[in-house]
């Protein structure tokens, strides 16, 4: 991963039960079907309705927060892509690497235990996923980094190939890496073979917005915290809630 010449993924990947989901989301429907089916289509029909609706399209929000401002880009996003029929948002943290003795040295506030930590192998389960994190010197946190060291198996399977990613991120100041910490963060996703989706200037008119400070780029959501005490603004949070419907309108497409 990364050392020298680099590795050929296996090709003997063992079929997972998501891969077995997934097949059976996507495969075209056989004109020969069973019998039974297809002496009442009527019936059959209004199964596959009933499979559709219930099966949806998942977008993994996977982030770090330490004082809480990717956080709250985090569930504007969800909500953005809740708003998107046939698709949901499922929010998780990656694991922290600090000790509980150095963030109350910092004076982090506690997480919230309603967000689960998600592991790599669990990365297989979704349609698409959008990263979050604080920059350091324009680029992601350790924390996050930690995590997609990590995922050293499903590269090696390239389990994660295909799959639509995007970022969203917080910086302290203006010049702290609102786009370096998102567009350094794109190697992770090119060893992956994972899908960058920016979303450019389809925010329209939000995106030339100068009467007031305004995190977020053509890569994605942005916020900026300061010294921490500034909370996202309307602007700044409506630009993540247009990532996650964007994104939720990408991995549709791509379904």
């Amino acid at each position: 991963m990364g050392k020298g010449g680099g590795c050929v993924p296996s090709k003997k990947k063992v079929p997972s039960a998501d891969d077995a989901t997934r097949v059976s989301r996507d495969a075209p429907i056989s004109a020969e079907g069973n019998s039974a089916a297809a002496s009442n289509p009527i019936a059959d029909s209004s199964q596959n309705d009933a499979v559709s609706a219930a099966v949806k399209l998942r977008i993994f929000i996977v982030f770090y927060s330490m004082y809480g401002h990717v956080e709250e880009l985090a569930r504007r996003i969800k909500k953005g892509v809740d708003g998107v029929e046939g698709v949901e948002g499922v929010l998780y943290r990656v694991p922290e690497t600090l000790t509980a003795e150095v963030l109350e040295a910092m004076k982090a506030p506690p997480k919230d235990d309603g967000i689960p930590e998600i592991s790599a192998a669990e990365m297989t389960a979704a349609d698409g996923v959008l990263f979050g994190f604080p920059t350091r010197y324009g680029c992601m946190a350790a924390q996050m980094k930690a995590f997609f060291d990590s995922t050293g198996g499903l590269w090696k399977e390239q389990s994660l190939a295909g799959k639509p990613a995007g970022f969203f991120v917080s910086t302290g100041t203006q010049g702290g890496g609102q786009e370096t910490t998102a567009w350094t963060a794109i190697t992770q996703l090119a060893h992956h073979g994972m899908l960058f989706v920016p979303i450019g200037y389809t925010f329209g008119a939000g995106m030339f917005k100068m009467d007031s400070v305004r995190g977020g780029s053509p890569y994605g959501a942005g916020v900026y915290a300061g010294d921490g005490s500034r909370r996202p603004s309307e602007t700044e949070l409506g630009l993540a809630e247009h990532q996650g419907k964007y994104m939720a309108a990408v991995v549709k497409k791509l379904a």
